[in-house]
């Protein structure tokens, strides 16, 4: 067997099972969770149609490249939301489909480190937890970024060192941030292509949560939009990877895109080609129905913001909490250890939040995650009140 799949930690919800199987909750409560950042709200009723009128597209192969129509579509969407001008992006050459991004960020990796050079990726801390499996998988060192209040969560890129950026192969961005929520400024992506050329390194820049904003006339800006903003029309050594799942709660079907620099996304395309990992085609046409139309992403986001009124007006006295700029997550301090702010809410609520250290990693005796949980605004509004209610009975007991 490989011997770097020993490297790899248990997912952060098995270690929450381990941690709940420990206690049995009050049997009188339904269980809420707040811990799985799976969207709840409706799917949209037009692309479920579009899926089901296509079925019979069961009998067809589908290309690992997509369908002209999916990638046009994804092109169109990309030039308008990021202002990426006249020439937007080239349908042909710079978008390829994928099934969501949590698989094409990992095989990304293993497509681009050469593991012959002692490589490092660099990611945020906390991240998603398949930034570091990717770098271990391709036989690379994750190297990891504290995202600190006093810095916006964002993290600290003028401190790396140069010894450090010459060993990077890959710089792994979340932005907005799971589970932070902050957002890296266009000023900043501006800096990072600039450092990503000084010493030939890919970025790769998660955008998932981009279309779940706060302000409605301030979206968040994008590693392409930087690129554009340069001058940079070929998107050199820069890729974003995007999902339907969050913008248009479709994460069963598994959807998403990469798109950027050209000459990456060929070599990629070719991995992808034996990976055997193509989008079913009845998925692409539903896609790109998804792609095409934004009311029902701006209905998306008034609910959202209408949970995060609710949920912050309850805990605002009783927790350090702050709403983010974007995403579904709050990411509170607790006034406990957060294994025991989480398994102690479990047992007196019946509540599932996921404990910060869960999701991120002790750097010379420090983990940026301790003493903070993840609570993902997912459940209906009423639950997520209901839920808010429960934190702070808890609170105010301990």
């Amino acid at each position: 067997m490989n011997p770097d799949l020993n490297r790899l930690q248990p997912y952060p919800f098995e270690k929450l099972n381990a941690l709940k199987a420990t206690v049995t909750p009050p049997a009188s409560l339904s269980h809420i969770a707040l811990s799985i950042g799976e969207p709840k709200h409706t799917s949209p009723d037009f692309v479920k149609q579009v899926l089901m009128d296509n079925i019979d597209k069961l009998s067809n192969y589908p290309t690992t490249k997509g369908l002209p129509e999916l990638r046009e579509s994804i092109a169109l969407w990309l030039s308008h939301r990021f202002h990426l001008g006249q020439d937007g992006v080239d349908p042909e050459r710079q978008v390829l489909p994928v099934n969501g991004t949590r698989e094409a960020l990992f095989s990304f990796a293993q497509a681009v480190i050469d593991r012959s050079e002692k490589p490092l990726v660099i990611s945020p801390n906390p991240f998603y937890q398949i930034y570091e499996g990717a770098a271990y998988l391709a036989g690379a060192e994750p190297y990891f970024l504290p995202c600190l209040p006093e810095n916006g969560f964002i993290p600290d890129f003028s401190a790396v060192a140069d010894d450090v950026w010459e060993r990077c192969q890959l710089l792994f961005l979340c932005s907005p941030g799971n589970p932070t929520g902050a957002v890296i400024d266009s000023d900043i992506l501006k800096d990072l292509i600039e450092l990503a050329d000084r010493f030939d390194f890919i970025i790769a820049s998660d955008e998932c949560y981009s279309e779940l904003y706060r302000d409605e006339n301030n979206p968040p800006a994008g590693l392409l939009q930087a690129c554009a903003e340069m001058g940079r029309r070929d998107f050199r050594r820069c890729v974003v990877f995007h999902s339907l799942s969050k913008r248009s709660n479709l994460p069963g079907l598994r959807s998403g895109f990469i798109a950027g620099d050209d000459q990456v996304l060929s070599r990629f395309l070719l991995y992808r080609t034996y990976h055997g990992c193509a989008m079913p085609v009845q998925h692409q046409l539903a896609s790109a129905a998804a792609w095409s139309d934004e009311q029902h992403v701006k209905t998306n986001r008034t609910l959202y913001r209408a949970k995060f009124d609710a949920v912050l007006d309850i805990l605002g006295d009783c927790m350090n909490v702050s709403r983010p700029d974007a995403g579904f997550y709050l990411w509170p301090e607790t006034p406990i250890n957060d294994t025991d702010f989480a398994v102690q809410l479990f047992a007196q609520q019946h509540m599932t939040v996921l404990p910060g250290q869960y999701i991120s990693r002790e750097v010379n005796g420090f983990n940026p995650g301790e003493n903070r949980v993840r609570m993902a605004l997912v459940a209906p509004l009423q639950e997520c009140i209901d839920g808010a209610l429960r934190i702070k009975t808890f609170i105010n007991g301990l």
